[in-house]
This record gives C-alpha cells, sequence and structure tokens, in this order.
C-alpha cells in the first residue's frame, strides 16, 4: 500500500514540475543556433518580462500575464516575433534562431494561438510590396487582392479552438489591409502613366537658386526621392552615378530631391538642409540635387509612403513610370533606352 502511495506521489510531482502555478504560465523550449542569452517578452502597459538563454539555447521560467494577448517575443534587435499569451499556458517552443519565426513550432496548452501567429507572418512574408501591386493591371490587381484576403481566411480556418478576441482582431485586421492596398492602388491609379506629373516648384539646389520641374522641359527627368538617413537610398547612390555616366550625352536629367526634415537631423530646418548639403559634398552627388524643405507635395501627389522612390517624366511633363527601377535594377537601361532619349 505505501509503494502505492509512493507511486502516486511521484506522477503528482512530475506533473506539477511540468506546469505552471494557478494563476501563472509556463513557457519553455529550444532555440537552435542561438548566439543570445536573454530572451524578452514585451507587451501592454509597460510589460516586461527577461528570460535567461542557456548556452545549449534552451529556456525555461513562469510568467504572469495581466492580461490574454499578443505579447513581443525577442532575443535582440533583429530577432522579433509575436506570441500569445494567457495564465495557465503551458506552452513549449523548438526553433532556429537563424530562421527567427519562420522555424517556429510551438506545443503544449494554448499553443494553437501562437502556431496561428506564426502561419500569419509567414503568408504575410508572401504578400507583393504595395509597390508591386501599384504597378499591376487591375484586374491582375484586383485578383491578388481576392487572393490575399482568401489565402488570411484559410489559414484562420485551419486553427481550431482559437482565442475569440484573437479571431476578432485578425478578421477586423484582414479587412483592413484589404482595405488599405484597394485604396492605395486607386490613388495611385490617379497619377497614371501618361498623365501629367504633378510638379514641384522652388527647390533648393544644391548649386544655388531655386529650382521646379518645369525648368527641365524639353528633356526627360528620372527624378530620385531620398534622404541622407535612408540606407537604401544610400545603397543606390554608387549605382545612380553610374547611370548618370552612361546616359550623360543624352537629353535627360537626373533629379535628386531630398526630403531630409528637423526629426532625423537636430531639431531644426537649418539643421536638416545643413545635413543634407554635408551629405551631397561628402558623397560628391553628381547630377541636380534638391531639397523639399518644409514644401511635401510633390511626394503627397504621387502617394510616396516609402523611400528610395524613383520616378521617369518625359519631355513633355507626362509620367512614363510613376514607379520606376531602381538604379540598380538592369530594368531601368532597358525602360530608359526604350523611350527614345535624344542626343545633346
Amino acid at each position: 500500500m505505501l509503494r502505492r502511495f509512493t507511486l502516486i506521489f511521484l506522477l503528482v510531482a512530475f506533473v506539477s514540475c511540468d506546469s505552471a502555478p494557478e494563476g501563472y504560465l509556463k513557457f519553455s523550449g529550444k532555440l537552435e543556433n542561438n548566439k543570445d542569452s536573454v530572451m524578452t517578452l514585451l507587451g501592454y502597459r509597460g510589460f516586461s518580462k527577461s528570460i535567461p538563454i542557456n548556452a545549449d539555447g534552451s529556456f525555461s521560467d513562469t510568467i504572469k500575464v495581466k492580461f490574454p494577448g499578443i505579447y513581443s517575443m525577442q532575443t535582440n534587435k533583429n530577432n522579433r516575433a509575436p506570441i500569445f499569451l494567457d495564465n495557465g499556458y503551458n506552452l513549449k517552443l523548438k526553433g532556429n534562431s537563424e530562421e527567427f519565426i519562420t522555424s517556429f513550432k510551438y506545443s503544449g496548452k494554448g499553443s494553437q494561438n501562437s502556431n496561428y501567429l506564426v502561419s500569419q507572418v509567414k503568408f504575410g512574408r508572401s504578400i507583393p510590396n504595395p509597390q508591386i501591386l501599384n504597378n499591376m493591371e487591375e484586374d491582375a490587381f484586383k485578383a491578388k487582392l481576392e487572393s490575399i484576403k482568401k489565402g488570411y481566411d484559410s489559414i484562420l480556418d485551419s486553427y481550431k479552438d482559437l482565442d475569440t478576441t484573437l479571431v476578432s482582431n485578425t478578421r477586423n485586421q484582414t479587412k483592413e489591409l484589404v482595405y488599405f492596398l484597394n485604396g492605395l492602388y486607386e490613388r495611385n491609379r490617379k497619377v497614371g502613366i501618361g498623365g501629367k506629373s504633378p510638379k514641384f516648384e522652388n527647390y533648393v539646389n544644391y548649386k544655388g537658386g531655386k529650382t521646379s520641374l518645369d525648368d527641365f522641359k524639353g528633356s526627360f527627368v528620372y527624378i530620385d526621392v531620398w534622404a541622407t538617413w535612408c540606407g537604401p537610398c544610400i545603397q543606390q547612390i554608387p549605382y545612380l552615378k553610374k547611370i548618370e555616366k552612361e546616359f550623360r550625352n543624352k537629353k535627360i536629367a537626373f533629379v535628386s530631391i531630398s526630403t531630409d526634415e528637423p526629426r532625423k537631423s537636430g531639431g531644426s530646418w537649418e539643421a536638416a538642409e545643413k545635413k543634407w548639403r554635408n551629405f551631397v559634398k561628402a558623397k560628391n552627388l553628381g547630377g541636380v540635387q534638391l531639397w523639399s524643405g518644409k514644401d511635401f507635395s510633390f511626394q503627397q501627389a504621387y502617394q510616396i509612403n516609402g523611400i528610395p522612390r524613383f520616378i521617369l517624366v518625359d519631355d513633355q511633363g507626362n509620367i512614363r513610370a510613376y514607379n520606376a527601377p531602381r538604379p540598380s535594377d538592369p530594368a531601368l537601361k532597358v525602360l530608359l533606352n526604350s523611350v527614345g532619349l535624344k542626343d545633346k
């Protein structure tokens, strides 16, 4: 009899060790190829919880959250993933730090919610950049938008017993995404190929004076909208210099419009202009270097939501490409060689 009770006691003790105390959740797992020593969970109203990661990538901790919902799990500034937490859960994670999020597989109580979030992220990464969507023909765009909606709905339908709040929020977010992409497409259609280009007027010229788009009538204009703080913009500089050199004997102006403003330039418009001027000088930038200052009407007219953005305007002031290829893209040379550029 004593032996029997001892066995029962050991079984109860084993179960207790693998679950969290009442009112808490347990989160454990292992990350292969991990190089970080701490995992941090961030969430509502300043919630923050640090979990030590062992040398072999394993971790385990008990946590108490004030609210059930989506939290952010991160091991460094580049590795972040959504995770759904609620007290009473017993989450176990297996994954690879070199394939953060996409390699994640959760098990245990409450795991379906976090696995669903992983599937959402994977599908979201397959959606084309809005700039690519905006260049589609209308029928192709509508078909793509419908496939995006069906894709998210299919993922939702494939998971059972999801948290009701998570389901509700997901349906709303899908509707908002479709609405946003459709609205962006419609706004960009108003700035269509062949129509008159929106104009910029009296932008500060690095070499002195003010410059407007109308100053380039009779010449094609390849416009680069950029900023000194933009890494992808800076990466295009060597390629742009090469294109400028290759087409130097053609009637095409290469115009770079800096959108530098106070928030990222020292807190004043004077500092923003100075930063732009110093950068142009330090990098020995060619072409026509302009600064838009406080006037963002040109960017707004072209619905520019991210930089760099490249635009091609023909010698009559009409739009040839409202989202032209980048200088690093071989498609740019193909485009410029196809529009009938005249010799100077």
